[in-house]
């Protein structure tokens, strides 16, 4: 084995370590990445050929956590890893983007990048690892990567940025952003935050930028010790014919610069760009025709995307007619589903989000069961895409990549402002289904959720709006001669050399999501970009609140209402009873819906019970309510309870004074004169009122009084109590033999004497 090991310092001390040559040598690249106890196996394997028909780069990226990493079964039936969770195709996303644009343009094989979590210590995050290990991966092999890149988490902590901190660490961070580069210039950031400014922002990811540096340089290292920096592959390449790509720029350009310039809506600018490409293809011979058109498609898409491109930089126009930070028209509607808990309608342009909000209980929480995280998700975002929604003739599959990372974004832009637990005992789900789409709909799932939540009564600290930006540049000289596009159309984003979203409060920024595609673009773009962001923010902003401008004062009717109290920690089992015998009955017999989690109580290493009751009867809640407290309850000597019969013997009686607490009412303590027989005054199921005389906590038994509730008879006479005197039979009394026949004296030898055989 050639094995090679790299180490990478990080400022704090801390060491990541990069090898190859050992695992995986059948792949055209390994390598793994190990931090501490955490080690990521990541792969990368090419077609030989490129499919028919292919024009684009096939690249897969495939993120993989295996439990037996952290010495754990996968949950389920068959107890083995199956298809990736959501989790994992974040991460995957997260992988895919700053890699995808850093391949020459005509390089169309396939290639698939596969990262596998191999090891896992406990409070690493691996995430933040798995874009290193799949560069270390690229850089092995001899693929037209034009990388190394590399990708780490900075969050701001106690005001400090800190470099891929550990899960404690992210507890106290009011910043994270995940951030990948070149060694040169950013290619991604995706993150959340609680309203930072775009200052602090930029801030964070030129902090992340100097220690991804580091990571390339080393892996440059790597690639000099391999050959694998100047031997690289030969590849399948485009067929040329720079006559036949002369001719289509003379025939097409200036259509297609007319055609960007008419602000023809979507549907009809798109079918006057394909008769512009029909009526070309018309000229070329019949017999040539099968052979062309693929590179006639590819020349005239070059041309399309020139002429949009030079409209906007050359006049400032747009493919809509707007200027550059110009928002589309907007309109909103809530409360447009009666039977929805909370629901509302956000268009802009001609982009659609129908959001609801279903509000439930603890059970109806979001399971997260990861190698590293297990969790309860109070808060979900569902993101769907229908074909319709694009006009797009095809049947509507199961959920994709895109709506996964889409409807991820819109929830961490909202969860800044959601209330939680104790303050919000609702689970809550927002699903927003994209009805038309032509650019930036995860943001009008922002905005539609951020109404939706409001028209539910959901107590945002805040209200939410989101914007999509896009930026075009001149290739010559991109920090001159550029625009910035506010609102970016669905051609925009396609076209343009960036593509970021920002969402945030009227205060700063929440969540954002930035892909850049261009080499050598300065921070002060990226600083205008923003600025003009936080504008076209507010004014959608001031659109939204135009309709609802604060969440309503309760919620709707039909909400199921929770009441939440909290119960000394040794109650949690007598309420649940059992084999949850008790919590079932409650619910059966009162049609609530209760849930009991134990929870510490802060400051202390004391835990207790959080109860939720939930029911949409408020009588019900309460019957519920009034059970649960009777259990918890601690009897009060002195006091009278109102009891049920539930059992009756020949010395008494035991009443249940609270539920699930049972005393003694002894047939001596029934009425002050003598009472013959229980029965004769008491029957089960009867309802009593007594009093507590003694109560012995940890024995848990009481002693009741009926008597002690009326006035003492004139003359009443206390019967002695018995003694040990005589007794006919039976009991201690004399023994014929007339020795004493009261308690037994001891023995003459002690005890047992001696056996007669003198055995012991």
């Amino acid at each position: 084995m050639n094995v090679i090991k790299k180490i990478i310092e990080l400022s704090d001390g801390r060491t990541i370590e990069i090898e190859t040559g050992k695992l995986a040598k059948q792949a055209d690249g390994s390598a793994v990445v190990k931090m501490g106890g955490t080690m990521l196996l990541a792969t990368v394997t090419a077609a030989k050929e490129v499919k028919e028909g292919t024009d684009f780069l096939p690249l897969q990226v495939d993120y993989r956590e295996k439990y037996y990493a952290a010495g754990r079964f996968p949950g389920g039936f068959l107890k083995r890893e199956s298809r990736p969770d959501d989790y994992e195709i974040l991460i995957s996303r997260l992988v895919d983007r700053p890699i995808r644009p850093l391949w020459p343009d005509d390089f169309h094989l396939e290639v698939f990048v596969n990262v596998m979590l191999i090891s896992a210590e406990k409070d690493i995050q691996p995430d933040a690892l798995a874009g290193l290990a799949a560069s270390a991966a690229l850089a092995t092999t001899d693929l037209p990567f034009q990388g190394p890149i590399s990708e780490v988490r900075v969050c701001r902590i106690d005001g400090q940025f800190v470099i891929n901190p550990t899960f404690k660490e992210m507890e106290r961070a009011d910043l994270e952003l995940m951030v990948a580069a070149t060694e040169e210039n950013i290619m991604m950031v995706e993150g959340e935050m609680k309203e930072v400014s775009e200052h602090d922002m930029l801030e964070a990811i030129k902090f992340a930028h100097e220690e991804i540096k580091k990571h390339c340089r080393v892996q440059k290292e790597l690639m000099h010790e391999l050959g694998t920096d100047v031997n690289k592959r030969d590849y399948p390449h485009d067929v040329e014919d720079e006559e036949l790509k002369k001719a289509v720029h003379e025939a097409c350009y200036a259509r297609c610069y007319e055609t960007a310039k008419s602000a023809l809506p979507k549907q009809e600018r798109a079918d006057a760009f394909d008769a512009i490409k029909n009526d070309f293809l018309a000229t070329i011979p019949e017999e040539e025709l099968e052979e062309k058109t693929p590179i006639v498609e590819r020349y005239y898409h070059d041309v399309e995307k020139e002429a949009m491109r030079n409209l906007i930089l050359d006049e400032g126009r747009r493919l809509d007619g707007r200027a550059t930070d110009e928002v589309r028209p907007i309109w909103c509607e809530v409360d447009y589903l009666p039977c929805a808990h909370g629901s509302a309608i956000f268009t802009r342009g001609e982009t659609q989000s129908l959001a609801s909000v279903t509000l439930g209980t603890k059970l109806d929480m979001k399971e997260q069961d990861e190698v590293l995280i297990q969790d309860d998700q109070q808060f979900v975002l569902h993101y769907n895409f229908p074909p319709f929604a694009t006009g797009e003739a095809k049947p509507q599959r199961a959920t994709g990549r895109r709506e996964i990372g889409h409807g991820n974004l819109a929830m961490r832009a909202l969860k800044a402002v959601m209330p939680f637990a104790p303050e919000n005992p609702y689970a809550v789900r927002v699903v927003s289904d994209i009805l038309e789409s032509n650019g930036s709909s995860s943001m009008a799932s922002v905005c539609g959720g951020c109404l939706a939540l409001m028209d539910a009564g959901v107590k945002i600290k805040k209200p939410v709006a989101g914007v999509a930006m896009g930026l075009i540049t001149d290739a010559e000289r991109p920090n001159d001669r550029y625009a910035i596009l506010t609102d970016i159309l669905g051609d925009e984003d396609h076209l343009g050399d960036m593509d970021f979203k920002v969402t945030g409060t009227a205060d700063g920024i929440t969540a954002t999501q930035m892909d850049i595609k261009v080499d050598g673009l300065s921070y002060d773009v990226l600083e205008k970009a923003l600025e003009q962001a936080r504008r076209g923010r507010m004014h959608i902003m001031g659109e939204m609140l135009k309709v609802i401008p604060e969440p309503r004062a309760d919620y709707k009717p039909f909400v199921p209402r929770i009441v939440q109290i909290r119960i000394a920690a040794e109650f949690i089992g007598a309420v649940i009873g059992k084999g949850g015998e008790t919590i079932q009955k409650i619910q059966k017999e009162t049609g609530t819906v209760i849930n009991i989690d134990e929870e510490p109580i802060p400051g202390t290493n004391l835990t207790e019970g959080v109860v939720d009751i939930a029911s949409d009867n408020a009588d019900n809640m309460q019957k519920a309510l009034d059970w649960i407290k009777g259990i918890c309850a601690v009897p009060e000597v002195g006091k009278v309870y109102h009891g049920k019969v539930v059992s009756i013997l020949e010395f008494g009686a035991f009443i249940e004074i609270m539920p699930g607490k049972e005393g003694l009412l002894h047939v001596s303590e029934i009425a002050w004169n003598k009472t013959e027989k229980v029965e004769d005054v008491l029957a089960v199921g009867d309802e009593v009122d007594v009093k507590l005389l003694e109560y012995d906590p940890k024995a848990g038994k009481m002693r009741l009084s009926m008597r002690a509730l009326t006035e003492k008879p004139e003359g009443y006479v206390e019967p002695k109590p018995r003694t040990g005197g005589p007794r006919r039979e039976g009991g201690n009394g004399p023994r014929r033999d007339g020795k004493d026949g009261g308690n037994r004296g001891p023995r003459r030898d002690g005890g047992r004497g001696p056996r007669r055989d003198n055995n012991k």
